[in-house]
């Protein structure tokens, strides 16, 4: 039997229950709708929420109260308890809210609804909201390949913000526990490129360093984090040695100055980088069997790209150094041999042309050279037959395609390199078109000797090789040079001249020279599978350095002192047109070559060599071809001097 005492609490404390439950109804049944028709809720995450498990501060007099905001502790907290206290140890502390990432309280999606503000594609914009600064952060993701194969190819499950950086437990970026730090992110990436992590891991010198914690780089490094590029392409490769060289120095500059990193530097998108040799995620030191530059598996290496690979071809040292003796004698001892001849070649005719220059100005000022200049006489004297002005023509032609095309190359990190392949069409055309000119070399070279081998022994001439007539360096063109610095210093008369000069004489053998030593290195260089066949890989190394530094002598000698020679000097300035037009007036004849005009007046055949002036057409054309390659010509030389001075 229950107490009356006892049974009074009990109907208390039913009435209090009851009553509440009766309050609690009342307040649900509260329609929001009758005021609030203006309000929409589409949420799909939280379809069976009432207004009221959110909006916890509403009661049932609300419309005439003053409520107080609504916090995600109030609306959030109730459900999400445990996700709000990971915020609150994340970076977004006090900088983000629930709604900031998730959007419109009653938009709320399901996170793997493409609607969702947080859907892989969403977050980007509402990531990049907060995130705009750097600009690179969202600009670099969007050019990126990521960015690229989610918004571009639709594919969802590529990485946004939150595959990498995490959803509510975000942290800064350089913090330890970060998936994103430094020595976290391969870890990070590799939970999508699993096969290149574990190459990476297991079979690279990075991650093998990575593995002991050791200072290393990792996927970011090379990769960067945002702007991830495709890294077949152009672009990438191109970066590539950049980005090795800030650990690897050394081999970036040697790199840089081998053909690979010239021609890769000017466009050739099939050139070779960093990756094509030691590879991306499998590079082991050289001495590692298992690396891809080891001894013996370098033929392997080479032949992805050159189809004529020998065993002797692959012992070539991409990563030469010519002036480091210890790199590899041979190669060292051909470039002090080029650096020498360069040096004393520009030496030597620098002091002499420029004490030609002073004393030409003088004489200029005195009148020296009036008569020779304006052939008062109308007489003119042939001194180059056709075939000779037909040859010179293709000597030009040949050459300046070469320089324009080689001089690139050559410096290829200078200012202009590029503009000039551009122009050019491109570094496959400026290729195509140097072999071309190639060709056209030894083809007139070719010619020339037959010529001479003809006229020699076959018809028997006589002076070929020895006499006024012959190119061959003799006594009297030591007695002649000896004679002009006398008279560039005011020491004596302007030696008698010949029919070939010292200087001229100079210049033809510099060509015979250049084309015999410039283009055996370049048919080296065009053709290593075949001479290293019977040829040590390292004689590519010095054709290397020998048709680099004799390209570099020849134009610069042309340019500078055979120009000064021929058109240049104030004796003939502006331009000489004797190689034009193949006359030169009879005062000037005189003037420079005394010797041989007593040598035809006294054989009586002075006679035959005269002849008419040139005709305006021929003096027209004469100037506006030679003017073409005449400015060619000092642009290029402002070019070398250019690429020099700024090297």
């Amino acid at each position: 039997m229950i107490r009356p005492a006892r049974f009074s609490r009990h109907l208390v404390v039913a009435s209090v229950f009851w009553a509440l439950c009766a309050l609690t109804a009342s307040a649900q049944d509260i329609d929001c709708a009758e005021c609030h028709e203006d309000v929409s809720y589409t949420s799909t995450a939280h379809p069976d929420v009432t207004c009221q498990e959110c909006h916890t501060n509403v009661t049932i007099e609300h419309e005439d109260a003053d409520l107080e905001p609504l916090t995600d502790d109030d609306s959030c907290g109730e459900c999400h308890g445990g996700i709000q206290r990971t915020v609150g140890r994340s970076a977004h502390k006090g900088e983000a809210g629930c709604n900031d990432c998730h959007g419109a309280p009653h938009d709320i999606h399901l996170i793997e609804e493409l609607a969702s503000a947080v859907s892989p594609v969403n977050q980007i914009q509402n990531c990049g909201a907060c995130h705009d600064d750097p600009p690179e952060l969202i600009d670099g993701y969007l050019a990126g390949e990521h960015g690229k194969a989610l918004l571009l190819s639709g594919l969802v499950d590529a990485p946004s913000c939150s595959d990498c950086h995490g959803d509510h437990r975000i942290m800064e970026v350089d913090k330890g526990r970060a998936p994103t730090a430094h020595q976290n992110s391969p870890e990070m990436c590799g939970e999508c490129h699993q096969l290149l992590f574990e190459d990476w891991k297991n079979l690279s010198a990075h991650g093998l360093a990575w593995q002991e914690d050791q200072e290393g780089p990792v996927c970011v490094d090379c990769h960067a984090s945002h702007e991830i590029i495709d890294p077949s392409t152009y672009d990438a490769r191109h970066a590539s040695a950049q980005n090795c060289g800030g650990c690897h120095e050394d081999y970036l500059t040697s790199f840089r100055d081998s053909f690979h990193g010239k021609a890769v530097h000017l466009g050739l998108e099939g050139g070779a980088t960093c990756a094509d040799c030691h590879t991306p995620h499998k590079n082991l030191p050289a001495e590692n069997p298992l690396s891809s530059v080891h001894a013996d598996n370098r033929l392997e290496t080479c032949a992805n790209c050159h189809d004529d690979i020998t065993p002797a071809f692959a012992t070539f040292m991409p990563h030469s150094d010519p002036t480091d003796p210890d790199d590899n004698f041979a190669v060292y001892i051909v470039w002090v041999f080029m650096t020498s001849l360069l040096i004393g070649v520009f030496v030597f005719f620098g002091v002499h042309d420029l004490l030609w220059l002073q004393r030409g100005l003088v004489g200029l000022k005195r009148g020296e050279f009036d008569e020779e200049r304006n052939g008062g006489s109308g007489q003119y004297i042939q001194r180059f037959r056709r075939k000779n002005m037909r040859m010179h023509v293709v000597i030009i032609t040949t050459f300046m395609l070469l320089a324009l095309t080689g001089l690139p190359l050559k410096f290829s990190g200078a200012p202009w390199a590029q503009t000039l392949v551009d122009v050019l069409g491109g570094i496959d055309s400026t290729r195509f078109l140097h072999r071309v000119a190639a060709i056209g070399t030894f083809g007139y070279m070719i010619v020339h000797v037959l010529d001479v081998f003809i006229r020699a022994f076959i018809k028997g001439e006589k002076g070929m090789f020895w006499g006024p007539n012959s190119m061959t360096p003799q006594p009297k063109d030591l007695q002649d040079f000896v004679g002009n610095l006398k008279y560039f210093l005011y020491l004596g008369e302007r030696p008698k001249g010949d029919r070939w000069t010292y200087f001229e004489k100079f210049d033809y053998l510099a060509v015979f020279w250049g084309v015999a030593i410039i283009g055996l290195s370049g048919l080296f260089l065009w053709f290593p599978g075949f001479f290293t066949q019977f040829l040590p890989g390292w004689t590519l190394n010095a054709a290397h350095v020998i048709h680099s530094d004799e390209a570099l002598l020849a134009t610069g000698f042309i340019f500078f002192f055979h120009f000064f020679h021929t058109h240049l000097r104030p004796e003939s300035f502006p331009m000489d047109l004797v190689i034009f037009t193949g006359r030169m007036s009879l005062e000037r004849f005189k003037a420079e070559r005394p010797l041989e005009y007593e040598r035809l007046v006294e054989s009586g055949e002075l006679e035959d060599y005269l002849v008419e002036p040139p005709n305006e057409r021929q003096i027209r054309d004469a100037y506006l071809f030679g003017s073409i390659f005449l400015v060619i010509g000092i642009m290029l030389a402002f070019f070398i001097v250019w690429a020099l001075l700024s090297h």
